[in-house]
């Protein structure tokens, strides 16, 4: 099959890889950028090396500590580090083996637990740093191993259900361990303290220094990030690797080509367990003490969102996806930057559909004036209504569109919450100009309900906002930010 598009210049003139279609191939290399002066800056830009780009990442954030003073960002700078590790981790499970694991977190858990039992006063053992981590890293290739035992023969559904079967037993044998055959293993739910640090050239590595997060940690982090993401660019590009690929693609022909599928799963396990115990040490070590209640659900969802906005197989992708979720979900703590953000999400989504329909462009439209319309009508009939304005600024101009009362009543947020998901249903089930007239007022209600319940729970809300961003890139760009084209056959 040719292609006479004007892309199959990209493709080399001895063809597509080995075991890959050559239409497939040429799918494949579409650019992101429409053609003009954007697409000619990607072009160039996809000449550049991968292991540059690599050695300027890694500069830009090793300049963090040099422009940011602030311990919080510094802190908040090391949290995005582990939750890139996590990313490449959990990328070679799902991204690359296309094995669904919802027992990811607790091989984090692994390795911080490990490490915490190596190096503490628990039991006395105070290993050297450069023992401790490759043992911690080998025990989470070995759990990892022997859960991949006996769900090697599962797939889909089935997988998941086991795996997270696992997470669940983590987390309960580690908050009932104090009592593991009447001797306190684990601390139970108060945990291991008194953890010992890092010790690295003959100091041990300080958590704060003058008060402040010390950039040490930030810095040993970044170099673990890069000797894991060099390693696991190499296993991707080797035999290993491809057969990885394909048993995501299609096990069965896989297995029907003589490839040790079964094998293959048990690897893809070992490897991303091992990724995630590597990312438990520096937990434990910086933070001096580990908790059952630290590996929770919550955050397996984050580290899934952050593969899936990057790009589901793509190593870029999986850490520009962590750049990007764990900064905004600190910004979204704050209850003005989250405003903002909330706004910024709606209208650029409203926008971006407004390009793709005229239609969508006037029910945007439509919602504003709908907006300035109830709020006259709310201010006519009660001022106390909207008497919880805020002076000026993004806030005040926001108060002035969506009905905002000093005081709730006890049965608005419940119903108005009750209503917007009702709302959405309705839409979803018209067609038509009946779809864009319920279009309008469920909009404004969202408004509503995020102004005036949502921002007053700031932990539930980021999520929220999380998850509509996550949404509209999937409508976009179902393959995520930079994850790897796929054909289907449907």
């Amino acid at each position: 099959m040719t292609d006479s598009t004007p892309h199959s210049s990209s493709i080399p003139a001895s063809g597509p890889a080995v075991g890959q279609d050559e239409w497939v191939a040429r799918h494949a290399a579409r650019r992101l950028m429409p053609v003009g002066p954007l697409r000619t800056v990607e072009e160039r830009l996809r000449i550049v090396p991968w292991w540059a780009w690599l050695v300027l990442f890694i500069a830009a954030m090793s300049l963090l500590p040099v422009v940011e003073s602030s311990g919080y960002v510094r802190r908040v700078g090391f949290d995005t580090v582990l939750y890139m590790l996590l990313a490449l981790g959990l990328n070679v499970v799902v991204g690359w083996g296309g094995l669904l694991d919802l027992g990811y977190v607790a091989f984090y858990g692994v390795g911080a637990y490990a490490y915490a039992l190596l190096d503490s006063d628990k039991f006395g053992v105070h290993l050297p740093t450069l023992v401790a981590v490759p043992v911690v890293v080998v025990i989470g290739a070995v759990v990892g191993f022997l859960l991949g035992l006996p769900s090697r023969r599962l797939t889909g559904d089935y997988l998941a259900i086991v795996t997270l079967f696992f997470l669940q037993l983590f987390q309960t044998v580690m908050t009932n361990g104090d009592s593991a055959f009447g001797h306190n293993l684990t601390g139970g739910p108060n945990g291991i303290l008194r953890i010992d640090p890092l010790h690295l050239f003959g100091h041990d590595l300080t958590v704060q220094h003058q008060g402040v997060f010390a950039v040490s940690y930030f810095y040993v982090a970044l170099g673990f990030f890069a000797v894991v993401f060099v390693a696991l660019r190499f296993v991707n590009s080797s035999r290993t690797g491809r057969a990885w690929r394909s048993l995501r693609e299609d096990p069965l022909a896989a297995e029907a080509m003589g490839m040790p599928v079964n094998w293959l799963k048990l690897m893809s396990f070992s490897f991303g367990a091992a990724v995630a115990a590597l990312t438990g040490t520096l937990f434990a070590a910086l933070n001096a003490s580990v908790f059952p209640l630290t590996f929770y659900f919550v955050l397996l969802i984050t580290v899934y969102t952050m593969v899936i906005l990057g790009g589901s197989g793509s190593q870029p992708g999986v850490v520009a996806g962590a750049l990007i979720i764990s900064p905004l979900l600190e910004m979204l703590r704050d209850p003005g930057k989250s405003r903002i953000i909330f706004f910024a999400v709606l209208i650029g989504g409203v926008g971006l559909a407004a390009r793709r329909s005229r239609t969508l462009g006037v029910a945007a439209a439509a919602t504003i004036a709908f907006g300035f319309a109830v709020h006259e009508l709310a201010r006519a009939i009660d001022a106390s209504w909207v008497s919880g304005e805020k002076a000026g600024g993004f806030a005040g101009a926001v108060d002035h569109w969506v009905v905002h009362p000093a005081q709730l009543a006890s049965w608005i947020p419940p119903v108005s919450y009750i209503g917007l998901i009702a709302a959405t249903l309705l839409v979803t089930t018209l067609h038509g100009r009946l779809r864009l007239v319920a279009l309008v007022p469920t909009l404004y209600l969202s408004a509503f309900v995020w102004e005036n319940v949502m921002l007053a729970k700031p932990e539930p809300a980021r999520y929220i906002v999380l998850g509509l961003i996550l949404i509209a890139l999937m409508i976009l760009r179902p393959n995520g930010l930079l994850g790897e084209r796929r054909v289907e056959i449907v």
